[in-house]
């Protein structure tokens, strides 16, 4: 006699808040942006800051991404430890502790950094000293979103110089976020000056998911580096570069309370949602409630989320479940401990976020 098997956990079931991302959602993003850089003779490199799970970073490059980018060296330790082998690490490295660091991870993956300053290129050379093979060396330029980079073609060209002069090191490019029309500009003068000095610039890499699918148009980059097409969020929807049916992550919650006519709570707050706001003139409040568009969840505290539902024309009770796509999902799933992978609302994995809260 067989035994009694339980059916299947389903979505349904879970108590919330809680964070669900739809597999196939996932596989079709994943799929969609190879394809736009396959077709554009660009290679993929995703930023795992996003979903943050070595799973998916896998998924990825079974899809054809050459390897992934992160934005710590935590990030890259656990990455490395399940097997990927060719890592980038776009944040300036500084101090022996985080170069020797750097220099461990050379005995598990090709690993490359980027620098705009001459003290990060000295951490990075320190650190390649103890390397088991050259870690290769981006220099990071700004492209008019006043993050950080360096400001002009002739600062670019006197890092790579210091660069190719340090032993088990090896210049390969220049990196910037986000591609924008700057970025073209820079690189038209930035190249010419690179030639002339015989060095080569084999890696131009961009970034950025709002202008991932114009990138062809934008510069001549040669790598894209995307983190948040994987997934999808409000912003991006805001950006007209995803729409609702591509946002694999949503955050289920209940409708606790209904105070008056126009007003709900639920489970979710800012620990659930984050506090991050799209731009002025975008969309108002904390997330998108794709059951009731018409609704806006106007506050949050740490445990709720307040709805002004008074243009709603229907109106959720207590104990109903709401699917919330977030503002901005990268944030998100740095909250959770674990994100629920399921198809057609079976549940088929709960993930551990491996990579929560790594700022160093």
């Amino acid at each position: 006699m067989q035994p009694p098997t339980s059916p299947p956990l389903r979505i349904d079931g879970l108590e919330t808040p809680v964070p669900l991302v739809d597999l196939d959602i996932v596989r079709r993003n994943i799929r969609r942006l190879q394809d736009y850089c396959d077709a554009h003779h660009i290679d993929l490199r995703p930023h795992i800051k996003t979903h943050k799970l070595p799973l998916l970073a896998h998924e990825q490059l079974r899809a054809g991404a050459i390897g992934i980018t992160v934005q710590k060296l935590g990030e890259a330790e656990v990455m490395a430890q399940t097997g990927i082998s060719d890592i980038l690490l776009t944040y300036n490295v500084l101090g022996k502790e985080k170069a020797e660091r750097l220099a461990k991870l050379t005995n598990f993956a090709r690993i490359t950094v980027a620098v705009d300053n001459d003290k990060s290129l000295d951490s990075v050379a320190w650190g390649a000293k103890f390397a088991q093979g050259p870690i290769g060396v981006l220099v990071e330029f700004e492209s008019g979103a006043n993050r950080q980079g360096v400001q002009n073609p002739e600062q670019a060209l006197q890092l790579a110089r210091l660069a190719i002069k340090q032993p088990n090191l090896e210049f390969k490019g220049l990196m910037t976020f986000p591609t924008t029309p700057h970025t073209a500009r820079f690189l038209d003068e930035a190249l010419p000056l690179f030639r002339n000095a015989g060095i080569s610039v084999s890696v131009i890499s961009g970034g950025g998911t709002q202008s991932a699918y114009v990138t062809h148009q934008l510069a001549p980059v040669t790598e894209m580096r995307a983190g948040t097409y994987i997934y999808n969020d409000r912003t991006m929807i805001a950006a007209n570069a995803a729409a609702e049916e591509d946002c694999a992550l949503v955050i289920l919650a209940t409708v606790v309370s209904r105070p008056s006519t126009n007003r709900a709570v639920i489970d979710s707050g800012s620990k659930t949602l984050s506090s991050d706001r799209l731009p002025s003139g975008q969309a108002d409040g904390y997330g998108l409630l794709p059951d009731y568009p018409e609704a806006t969840i106007a506050l949050l505290s740490e445990e709720h989320g307040i709805l002004d539902i008074s243009r709603s024309v229907r109106k959720p009770e207590i104990g109903e479940r709401l699917r919330i796509i977030p503002n901005h999902v990268c944030v998100v799933t740095n909250l959770h401990d674990h994100v629920y992978l399921h198809r057609s609302g079976e549940v088929i994995a709960r993930l551990p976020v491996y990579l929560r809260g790594k700022t160093v």
